[in-house]
């Protein structure tokens, strides 16, 4: 990692922290810290599980309880067992979470328009553009890939809105039915794999890999969801399934696509990828591509 890279990080979050008033326990001159604020804000006027905060703000379970309780003490939440299911605890705001939620926007947004102010014109559009790249690729370094059986509830429901996103796409409609879609047992260890992308704890994106003995690998059924797109998630798929595909000793990597995903072909084009003869017979198919493969490159 490039020294001077880190130690630009590093002055960026001193200067953020300093200047949006993270270092003092009266955040926004109200009598709780940043981290109570945000759970607040978090919470929002519908509510919000605990397992869902702890994972959308990645909290420790003893640090966020300990928050809860500070918040439910001065009468801002309540903390209850969800109707459905006990093991499941529901946060609630209470009318003064709500009100107190409503001064810290209004604040918010004071501070927000104290760092602008300062500037001109042409340095507050540079500021808002700097802010929203910084935004996305700190989101994107927030996502996680894990390999799950393809039957798992988040693989499940990728791949019901990659079909659905297909079925309004496509001008032949989509039926998995007539794709050549692989048996479950073919994206399972040692025949495949299955990857799923999650961000704060949500499925936001799939991709799988069939290793057949003695025959090319093949990726089948990537998917981003629109929300996380712009984020290098279809990018960090393909080079984690060349990684796979090399390590288990494959030197060929395939793919097939439909002509009406320009993006997509475009990413196979840039990331490497050849344009070849089909090499099976899938109904949706107008484009296949090769990438010869190796350890280590």
């Amino acid at each position: 990692m490039d020294a001077a890279q880190i130690e630009q990080v590093r002055r960026f979050n001193r200067t953020v922290t300093e200047r949006v008033g993270v270092l003092h326990d009266h955040y926004l001159g109200r009598d709780r810290p940043v981290g109570e604020a945000r759970l607040l804000w978090e919470i929002g006027e519908q509510g919000q599980d605990v397992r869902r905060l702890r994972e959308r703000l990645g909290l420790d379970s003893g640090y966020l309880s300990r928050l809860l309780r500070a918040l439910e003490t001065s009468g801002l939440v309540t903390v209850e067992p969800h109707p459905g299911d006990r093991r499941v605890r529901t946060v609630r705001l209470t009318d003064a979470g709500r009100a107190e939620r409503a001064v810290l926007d209004r604040r918010s947004d004071e501070l927000a328009g104290s760092l602008l102010e300062p500037l001109n014109t042409a340095q507050r559009t540079r500021l808002v553009a700097a802010m929203a790249e910084v935004d996305r690729l700190l989101t994107a370094a927030t996502v996680t890939l894990d390999t799950v059986a393809p039957d798992h509830p988040d693989a499940e429901h990728c791949l019901r809105s990659y079909f659905t996103e297909l079925q309004g796409r496509f001008s032949t409609g989509f039926d998995p039915a007539r794709s050549l879609l692989p048996d479950a047992s073919e994206l399972r260890p040692p025949h495949g794999l299955f990857l799923v992308a999650r961000l704060h704890g949500d499925p936001i994106g799939c991709a799988g890999l069939k290793l057949p003995p003695g025959a090319p690998a093949e990726i089948k059924r990537m998917w981003v969801a629109p929300r996380a797109r712009r984020l290098g998630l279809g990018r960090r798929f393909l080079a984690e399934l060349e990684r796979e595909a090399a390590r288990h000793g494959h030197e060929v990597l395939r793919l097939d696509t439909n002509k009406v995903l320009n993006a997509a072909i475009s990413l196979y084009h840039s990331a490497g990828f050849q344009e070849v003869p089909a090499f099976n017979n899938e109904p949706y198919a107008h484009h296949w591509f090769e990438k010869h493969i190796r350890e280590g490159h």
